[in-house]
């Protein structure tokens, strides 16, 4: 299926690495033009090289999402380089403990209140920001797709995430509410809620590899991913990429306001 996204601009957060990286790929392929954003200049290099030994069209952008001055210089180096944003894809967000290597969690009672502003900032904020620096242009031009990655820890709670778990039920209800905001400007604004998803970033704990015939910690995950059962693997960042690239298209014109749940059913909402 075409979907009619060549020549158009997409600004893709957090890209450096796995769900991110895919989404840029994918988009790529479809004629996009990307702008893969990462914290770090070298991961946002490499993926834009991927992109252009590809034979696609490709910038990388450092920028901490969480500084609005950084997000604002990165747009304007975007629309310099490569034109004003059509597509904003907002993926930059994980577990603040992830970020820094701190992967011990802990119950809510036992949290430092330094590091809820930093889940906040970097889960939420970063999406504000992003968010901000291009919506004006799509305001102006009467289009644009802002789409951002949501955890289903947002729409179900996870336990020992507490505060990551808010910021990222944040994402969804400032979706809803954007949406109906700049709806009138041909504007769609969606979600998608995504679950345990393995790449090269979540080795060893989730290995993109692993067979739940020997892996005792996939076959006890498996247990809540219906379809993950008969898949024998869970989530994937192509998963969540192609559904990100069907959203950023004209083919959903008349979806906005949404969550796609891209979580191989561990949510199933009505």
């Amino acid at each position: 299926m075409d979907l009619e996204l060549k020549g158009k601009v997409a600004l893709v957060t957090g890209a450096g690495q796995g769900v991110g990286r895919e989404v840029c790929k994918v988009l790529a392929a479809e004629g996009v033009k990307v702008a893969v954003n990462d914290l770090f200049q070298e991961k946002a290099e490499r993926v834009a090289k991927e992109i252009k030994e590809a034979g696609g069209i490709a910038i990388g952008v450092q920028a901490d999402v969480t500084n609005l001055d950084q997000v604002k210089a990165m747009a304007a180096k975007v629309l310099k380089e490569l034109g004003p944003v059509d597509i904003l894809v907002n993926n930059a967000g994980v577990p603040w403990e992830i970020r820094t290597g701190q992967v011990k969690r802990g119950v809510f009672v036992e949290s430092e209140p330094t590091l809820w502003k930093k889940q906040i900032d970097l889960n939420m904020h970063g999406c504000l920001n992003c968010v901000h620096s291009v919506l004006a242009s799509m305001i102006e031009r009467k289009e644009g797709k802002i789409l951002s990655v949501m955890s289903e820890a947002g729409r179900t709670g996870e336990a020992n995430l507490a505060v990551y778990s808010g910021a990222k039920a944040g994402i969804l209800g400032f979706t809803k509410a954007l949406a109906k905001e700049v709806g009138r400007y041909a504007i769609n604004v969606n979600c998608i809620a995504i679950g345990a998803t393995a790449h090269e970033g979540t080795k060893p704990n989730l290995d993109p590899d692993a067979k739940p015939e020997t892996d005792a910690n996939l076959a006890r995950i498996l247990k809540v991913y219906p379809i993950g059962k008969g898949l024998g693997r869970i989530g994937r960042p192509y998963d969540a990429a192609y559904a990100i690239a069907f959203l950023a298209s004209p083919k959903a014109c008349f979806i906005t306001g949404q969550c796609l749940s891209v979580s191989g059913g561990f949510t199933m909402v009505s």
